[in-house]
């Protein structure tokens, strides 16, 4: 999408999860979600993660659920990053692909494994690949144990044996 004024309010908004604010926006100003701000971003890329409503309103007016950074990070692995699941889930209900790499070669489960968040490994671990490697030659299974994360290991061994 071309960048225009309006997107600079959009994304302010996104990124302070304030969602009466992108509703405004959205409705008052006829601006599609994927506008670009100045900085070259979506609203959805700039959101506040943890606000799974302003996610939901975002791709319900038609958001790129799979919109990339330049260095190939996507909304699915800041969420994952940050281990906000009501976010991971908004976006994979909106077709978001877990299977997608970043510019390290990692899926969102690496980041979420990485960091220490179970219950994005919980939910990201039977919709991933457990068998893709990052940049490192890692898979998931390798990233827990790298990351020294025991509960990670269990939780992926269960869930590749399935």
């Amino acid at each position: 999408m071309v960048q225009t004024h309006g997107a600079r309010g959009l994304t302010a908004a996104a990124a302070r999860g304030n969602l009466g604010e992108v509703r405004r926006i959205l409705e008052e100003g006829r601006l599609h979600p994927d506008t670009i701000n100045e900085f070259g971003r979506t609203a959805l890329q700039v959101m506040m993660m943890g606000n799974s409503k302003v996610a939901r309103l975002l791709l319900e007016n038609g958001a790129d659920p799979n919109v990339h950074e330049a260095g190939g990070t996507a909304p699915v692995h800041d969420a994952a990053r940050a281990g906000f699941v009501d976010t991971l889930q908004v976006l994979v209900e909106y077709g978001a692909s877990v299977n997608v790499a970043d510019h390290t070669g990692a899926l969102p489960i690496h980041l979420a494994i990485k960091e220490g968040h179970r219950h994005a490994v919980e939910f990201l671990a039977p919709l991933s690949n457990l068998r893709h490697t990052n940049a490192d030659n890692q898979t998931a299974m390798d990233v827990a144990q790298a990351s020294r994360q025991p509960d990670m290991i269990g939780l992926l061994f269960a869930h590749s044996r399935s």
